[in-house]
């Protein structure tokens, strides 16, 4: 085989190129510290790589979702804190309110500030995020969740949206609760009417009621509770004692209960049924039937429209006996109402921390899923230096010997031997 004078040139040349592209490519693998400098290096590892880098910006932006629920959670937990030391106060107040011994200007004075308690707590319901949008308003930002209406009542104006957040691969947050969950959802106490016949009363006859309260939710709803279709407490006409009474169904011919009003007209009796509690006064001529039903569309009532009625109560009930009674009525409720209601913000609150301690686990998971991240992303990405030194050192030789080859071939002459 004949190798010609260009052929020797040219192999020589190649060689020397590869070696020095080699040395070149490992010099740059120790400059940037990085074994893998493009797909061809390595497929297999660079397309592991990819799927790293697609894992570590999701637990980037996990990261960010949650350091933004955590703020969202924080200022509502902080509303909700000033909510509950508002409703404290007002039922403080309408405990003060309760006392028999106060004159029309005294609950004047409380109704004051019932009214300003009352504004207060308006302005914390509409409370706005960073981002300008409200905090109770569900999925309605944009919308201001309270408003009051015309007559007074306040009505909800956002939905019952709940906004979340994906926190890890297979975890959402809920960063928001709805103002209808919170503050309007809130069991009612006065949902019961009460309605005498005969109407007018028999000749004789003082009998007035008070508005029937649901004091215990756990006997009035649970098994044999009080009927659905309602109750009638039917005073024994004459020639029976009219101060008696006993307790059916609606239409019912079986007495649930019995008993009897006391002898001192003076004071109201009070009759507890099955969670239900009512009260008498004035006295019975007999045959009175006194009806309680429940009303299903005063299932629940928002805790303004609980603050606003005892307010109005106590600013427009007379220094009367009658006066006193609506008095005691609206304080009764009230204060059973804003048990409920502060039950349910405690629910709230507790719901928030409940979330708020998942995202701090959440957190230290995601940041021990992006060290182990990290691990292996260096273990595939990163050079080995005293391999890739090693090796240079050797590339270096070839590519040395090579270019030495080259000199000493390319003086090879058939000139020379003649």
């Amino acid at each position: 085989m004949r190798i010609s004078s260009q052929q020797a040139f040219n192999t020589g040349v190649q060689g020397i190129q590869r070696n020095y592209a080699q040395a070149i490519r490992t010099q740059e693998q120790i400059s940037s510290g990085n074994r893998i400098l493009t797909p061809a290096d390595d497929p297999v590892a660079s397309v592991r790589l990819m799927q790293l880098e697609q894992q570590q910006n999701m637990l980037t932006q996990y990261k960010d979702n949650l350091t933004a629920a955590n703020n969202s959670l924080v200022q509502e937990e902080s509303s909700l804190n000033a909510v509950n030391t508002i409703m404290q106060r007002v039922r403080e107040l309408a405990g003060e309110a309760g006392n028999g011994a106060l004159s029309q200007n005294d609950r004047q004075s409380i109704a004051a500030e019932l009214r300003e308690r009352e504004d207060e707590l308006l302005s914390l319901m509409n409370t706005k995020n960073a981002r300008g949008e409200y905090l109770f308003a569900g999925f309605q930002g944009k919308t201001e969740p309270f408003i009051r209406n015309a007559d007074g009542s306040y009505s909800y104006q956002g939905d019952e949206g709940q906004r979340r957040l994906q926190v890890a691969s297979s975890l959402t947050l809920p960063i928001n609760d709805n103002g209808k969950k919170v503050f309007q959802n809130i069991t009612n106490a006065a949902r019961l009417d009460p309605t005498v016949t005969p109407n007018p009363l028999p000749a004789g006859s003082t009998l007035s009621v008070s508005t029937p309260m649901v004091q215990d939710e756990i006997a009035f709803s649970g098994n044999n509770g009080f009927p659905a279709v309602g109750i009638e407490v039917r005073f024994t006409a004459p020639p029976g004692d009219p101060k008696t009474y006993e307790v059916y169904e609606v239409g019912g011919a079986i007495p649930l209960q019995a008993g009897s009003l006391d002898d001192d007209d003076k004071s109201h009796d009070s009759l507890v049924f099955r969670g239900m509690v009512i009260h008498f006064d004035g006295v019975p001529a007999g045959g009175e039937v006194v009806t309680i039903t429940e009303d299903d569309n005063r299932q629940k009532q928002g805790v303004l429209d609980t603050i606003q009625q005892l307010r109005r109560a106590l600013e427009d009930s007379p220094d009367t006996p009658q006066g006193n009674r609506d008095t005691r009525d609206a304080v009764a409720i009230a204060l059973t109402n804003i048990d409920h209601a502060m039950v349910n913000i405690d629910a709230t609150r507790g719901d928030i921390g409940a979330r708020l301690n998942v995202i701090e686990t959440t957190k230290t998971d995601n940041e021990d899923v992006a060290l182990i991240n990290k691990t292996v992303q260096a273990e595939l990405r990163e050079v080995d230096y005293p391999e890739a030194l090693s090796r240079l050192a050797f590339q270096s030789i070839v590519l040395e010997a090579a270019q030495q080859s080259y000199v000493r071939i390319s003086q090879i002459n058939l000139f020379n031997k003649i």
